[in-house]
């Protein structure tokens, strides 16, 4: 008899313990701290048995490539606000061919993560793999570039610049330039990789700003594909087919850069011979600036890492997100591209 009351006595004890931490789990002060705690990093996940397991978020990311000083600082932005955030991350270099991408896209498919992400190497060609991730249930977000697909669905949002915005800038630095002449203007280009969204967006934007100009006038324009040693190539191609050259609006600062090369090997003084427009802002660029060979910079922002795990986290928790988030961005001219260069973090 006195073993079964031991034993009776403990369950009674065990019962109202449990009564009064359920209790205590529903007051509604733990339900206010619950609704100030941050995002989680972590997804609920149930088992065969039936169980309730955490784990971390899982990420594939597909870069574009490592082409320049920006994308560079892009790589760098992403992957270290990643491991902040305690995001599982599955990073793929597509090296500037939209092949790797699509393969890279598939096989987060495989992997079953729980988002994607990528800045995809041109607009076009994407409807098909992005079809695929929604059918698995995986969300897409799109940064810095954009595609330009008609089914908006097949992808959450997009953040990055507004690159158009970013032309249309240039343009009206270059207007305001030469705003008391009516002598014509002789202007290079060297455009992005072709058929990606901000080599399309940032010349629509800057010959949208000049066209009612007539003495602006665009007399040569090529692809750089973003890099310092093509912009230098196309640049001693521009300076031996034309010998009169006002003006060169680069589409990113490492052509710039490369261009710069050309036009000091030509015997000329960048930024007074030839007045020099580029977009980006990486701190090479801010150096060149600062030294008087480029004139203007319109800025694109690389380190928006935070901004997307902060987007991630607001997806996954269900939370309704804007399908277009524009970066921050300023413009420099020489003095305040001097001012800027101590602090450049790219």
């Amino acid at each position: 008899m006195r073993k079964a009351y031991k034993s009776g006595a403990f369950t009674v004890l065990m019962s109202l313990m449990l009564l009064v931490a359920a209790c205590g789990g529903n007051n509604g002060a733990a339900t206010n701290d619950k609704a100030n705690e941050p995002a989680k990093t972590t997804t609920t996940t149930t088992t065969d048995s039936g169980t309730t397991t955490d784990k971390k978020i899982v990420f594939g990311f597909s870069q574009v490539g490592a082409e320049s000083g920006w994308r560079t600082a892009n790589t760098t932005s992403i992957q270290e606000s990643a491991k902040e955030a305690g995001f599982d991350l599955k990073f793929s270099d597509a090296q500037q061919k939209q092949e790797n991408q699509i393969k890279a896209i598939r096989s987060f498919i495989q992997q079953k993560v729980d988002v994607i992400g990528f800045s995809p190497v041109v607009e076009s060609g994407w409807d098909t793999v992005l079809k695929e991730a929604k059918d698995a249930g995986i969300p897409v977000i799109l940064t810095d570039r954009s595609v330009d697909s008609t089914d908006t669905s097949l992808y959450v949002t997009f953040l990055g610049s507004d690159f158009v915005l970013e032309g249309e800038k240039a343009g009206e630095w270059l207007v305001d330039q030469y705003k008391d002449t009516t002598e014509q203007v002789n202007i290079v280009e060297l455009q992005g990789t072709t058929g990606s969204a901000p080599a399309i967006d940032r010349k629509e934007g800057f010959e949208k700003i000049i066209k009612d100009h007539d003495n602006l006038k665009i007399i040569a324009s090529q692809t750089g594909d973003f890099t310092r040693a093509k912009g230098k190539e196309v640049m001693q191609a521009f300076l031996k087919s034309n010998k009169d050259i006002d003006v060169l609006y680069a589409h990113n600062d490492d052509m710039a850069l490369g261009a710069i090369q050309a036009i000091e090997a030509a015997g000329l003084k960048p930024g007074e011979d030839i007045k020099i427009i580029t977009v980006d802002g990486i701190k090479d660029g801010f150096q060149a600036a600062s030294e008087g060979k480029i004139n203007f910079i319109v800025e694109c922002n690389p380190l928006f890492g935070p901004q997307l795990m902060d987007t991630i986290k607001d997806v996954l928790a269900g939370k309704e997100v804007p399908k277009r988030t524009v970066t921050e961005e300023g413009t420099f001219t020489i003095e305040q591209a001097k001012e800027a260069l101590p602090n450049r973090k790219y």
